[in-house]
């Protein structure tokens, strides 16, 4: 019987640790509607040339559904986004080259033939929550270009402390249900994967993620899916996942760390 009692008590403790205080949920999720919505939290409008790897892109399926979620150009012929934004999507429409949505520089449509979504991408535990769509060759200017990419060796850089700017056409608020136009631009700072699985568990915060604290209920939101968190010009994070509650409760939002998928990336870009 003490042992029973052992063990149902060892469980309960292991469970505490995996199992999320908060639910996690993809920011594409949050809202569930076809239409896009919003903004970045407590973020500010981006100017023209500002983010200029940021990307808007509008999935469509075979039925005429769609859905928003955001993207960075990391190579000439290469867009950087979520597994949940790919998944399901027959095809996406990329806007470039502008802070307004409305009037992009440059629109391209790719069909999903030209997704390579992570092939061990799980939306029940979020895992490997990461794709890339090919385009054809990008002329960069001032208003198109590419972020860096992590060298391998900063592998092992938590980036824990670190302030990162977070950008997207996502949701302004909670209740916000009006499409904003304009690109917005927040900062955010890292925090250790221990706080973050704290609120998610570590079942979802793994070493292949990073998070944010929401501070001021500055963070990402519905819509703001795949796009990116950038640290003194390098991409670390792609926008994952976020409470279920709501973005503006103050927890943790999650992203999929780059340098977790460094090789991956580097091997879709160099086998097309």
């Amino acid at each position: 019987m003490k042992v029973f009692v052992v063990l149902v008590l060892a469980l309960a403790s292991v469970s505490a640790g995996l199992l999320p205080k908060a639910t996690p949920v993809f920011p594409r999720n949050i809202v569930r509607s076809p239409s896009i919505q919003g903004r970045i939290i407590n973020g500010k409008d981006a100017a023209d040339g500002d983010v200029p790897h940021q990307v808007g892109l509008g999935f469509a399926t075979a039925s005429g559904s769609g859905w928003w979620c955001g993207g960075s150009i990391i190579h000439k012929e290469w867009v950087l986004t979520a597994a949940h934004c790919t998944s399901g999507a027959s095809s996406v429409t990329i806007y470039e080259g502008s802070a307004d949505r409305n009037s992009p520089r440059a629109k391209l449509v790719v069909k999903s033939s030209d997704f390579a979504t992570h092939a061990s991408y799980n939306s029940i535990i979020l895992r490997n929550d990461i794709a890339m769509i090919k385009t054809p060759p990008h002329s960069f200017t001032q208003y198109i270009n590419l972020v860096a990419l992590p060298e391998r060796a900063s592998s092992y850089d938590t980036y824990e402390g670190k302030v990162g700017q977070i950008s997207g056409f996502g949701l302004i608020s909670d209740s916000a249900t009006s499409v904003h136009d304009k690109l917005q631009v927040a900062e955010a700072t890292i925090i250790a994967n221990t706080l973050c699985a704290a609120t998610f568990g570590t079942l979802i915060v793994n070493d292949k993620v990073v998070c944010i604290e929401t501070k001021g209920s500055t963070s990402t939101c519905s819509g703001d899916s795949g796009g990116p968190l950038v640290v003194n010009g390098v991409i670390v994070g792609v926008t994952s996942f976020g409470s279920s509650a709501g973005c503006e409760k103050g927890h943790p939002a999650g992203f999929s760390r780059v340098t977790g998928f460094i090789d991956w990336i580097w091997d879709n870009i160099n086998s097309k």
